[in-house]
């Protein structure tokens, strides 16, 4: 069974965030001796993930009517 895939839309705030926290992560699991192999692949991947730009149009409830 194929495993599915999610797409996550960040900004830069966001995207620093979630590298930052990784990184922190990564220092914890060392510090505790435990392998870091699956955090190396996701800082990878969000890090290398590509950019894409989105035109973000906000309605209001009146709009949608």
């Amino acid at each position: 069974m194929k495993e599915p895939h999610y797409h996550l839309y960040l900004d830069d705030d966001e995207h620093s965030i979630i590298i930052r926290s990784l990184n922190t992560l990564k220092t914890e699991l060392i510090e505790s001796g435990i392998t870091t192999d699956e955090v190396d692949d996701l800082i990878v991947k969000v890090g290398h993930a590509p950019q894409k730009k989105l035109k973000v149009v906000e309605k209001s409830v009146d709009d949608a009517r």
